[in-house]
């Protein structure tokens, strides 16, 4: 038999964006090495409810690593201790029973908390608007080998696009720099002839937004790739400067 764990848990409760927030501490016994990390966090509001509280509101939708909407600080690293681990990927068995786990939300100007845990991400949807989609007919779908890629060239673009917008790179940075995030974005479609008829301006205008929404500038830490589910490399932060410095020649 497994043995379960008995937990302390210092969790981040906030009503909404003005409210200063606290931290509270909670109690959590018999948890399961098996669960998740969220699995965890169900189980914590089921005994609030039980009590007569008010549950930890928590972003979650997928649960499998895809989504990037489990935005946790856990224990002062985005998404917690395990590299290319998403919140919802990590597991209670990486714990030891006694142990203390402090959870936090992302904290940046551009993710303004909405209750608790949860924050607004909004910020990252307006910047793609500005810039990270392709030109299309309307019609059929085209046929997706009629235009030629060298498989470098797919496998750069599909590297880039693994970014699910998770938005941990911010929450690691000093900075709060979206600088990975808009980097693998731009990146995804510089590779591919579809992305060429907006390449001229989709760097500045992605830029503009991302300076607009109030994240800061990226001075080469490099804490955003460290702490990327998806292993995002900051050779996109790279290829972005590189696409925007292109467009003042234009």
């Amino acid at each position: 038999m497994d043995k379960r764990l008995n937990l302390n848990l210092n969790v981040w409760r906030q009503k909404n964006a003005s409210d200063k927030g606290r931290f509270e501490s909670y109690q959590l016994k018999d948890v399961s090495p098996h669960m998740s990390f969220l699995e965890m966090l169900d189980v914590l509001n089921e005994q609030i409810i039980k009590d007569g509280g008010d549950p930890v509101e928590f972003d979650n939708d997928c649960r499998e690593g895809i989504c990037g909407m489990c935005s946790l600080v856990i224990d002062g690293i985005p998404h917690g201790p395990q590299q290319r681990t998403a919140s919802c990927q990590l597991h209670m068995r990486h714990y030891k029973d006694g142990d203390t786990i402090t959870i936090e939300p992302f904290r940046a100007k551009g993710f303004p908390v909405i209750k608790d845990l949860a924050v607004d991400r909004g910020a990252f949807d307006r910047i793609v608007a500005a810039g990270g989609y392709v030109s299309v007919n309307t019609g059929n779908a085209p046929d997706g080998n009629a235009i030629p890629i060298a498989k470098e060239m797919a496998d750069k673009a599909m590297d880039s696009s693994e970014c699910i917008g998770c938005g941990a790179c911010v929450a690691a940075c000093p900075n709060a720099s979206a600088a990975l995030f808009v980097g693998a974005k731009i990146s995804q479609y510089t590779y591919l002839p579809q992305g060429a008829p907006e390449r001229t301006r989709r760097a500045e205008r992605m830029i503009a937004q991302m300076d607009a929404e109030g994240f800061g500038n990226c001075s080469n830490h490099g804490e955003c790739e460290a702490v990327c589910p998806k292993g995002i490399s900051i050779v996109n932060i790279a290829r972005m400067r590189r696409e925007f410095v292109k467009t003042i020649f234009s």
